[in-house]
């Protein structure tokens, strides 16, 4: 039986699936390109956490969280499925999207991703805005610790967001449902 040859973005995938990171370390395979990140500071966990807790009590619709549930999602061109993991990934508690998922998961269901920035802005700005994008997850939040903002994603067409609304540190902003709640970012200051 002739065995088809494997292309380039086969040979990424398989390569990117057997990594075995160092603890603490996370790979991603986004547009192509292997991304390993260290594991984060405490100001960055703060910020997720800062989140956390605001979803969970003031969410109109009860939400499950997950801190590292990869994702795969559409690429653009001739890549391989891009390979994510968002900071943090909340979805409808009814959905129950997370039990008996494997590592890496289809984003159907998912409501919200949330990333903070840290070693690789860029990539948090601009290459998984596009992977989100693609998903369709319908709501992408960013915070930027460099630039002291929070923007929120909102309206997937394609390759990209057609809403954005970026607010500065200390200000409130507005969730829209299922979570319907301003968010507050006076601790992120």
């Amino acid at each position: 039986m002739p065995h088809e040859p494997l292309t380039q973005a086969d040979v990424l995938l398989e390569g990117f699936l057997a990594l075995d990171t160092p603890e603490g370390f996370r790979a991603e395979l986004i547009e192509g390109e292997i991304v390993v990140t260290p594991p984060p500071d405490g100001d960055h966990e703060d910020c997720i956490s800062l989140i956390l807790r605001q979803v969970i009590r003031l969410a109109r619709t009860d939400m499950d969280f997950s801190g590292n549930k990869g994702l795969k999602l559409n690429s653009g061109g001739r890549c391989p499925r891009n390979h994510v993991i968002p900071d943090g990934t909340f979805a409808p508690t009814e959905l129950r999207l997370y039990r008996g998922a494997e590592p890496w998961m289809p984003c159907e269901g998912v409501a919200l991703v949330v990333e903070v920035t840290s070693t690789k802005p860029r990539a948090d700005r601009t290459d998984k805005r596009h992977c989100y994008a693609r998903g369709p997850i319908p709501l992408y939040l960013l915070v930027d610790r460099e630039e002291s903002s929070v923007t929120l994603f909102s309206e997937p067409e394609g390759d990209d967001y057609r809403q954005h609304c970026t607010i500065p540190f200390g200000k409130t902003l507005s969730l829209p449902a299922p979570f319907a709640f301003d968010l507050e970012t006076e601790a992120l200051v």
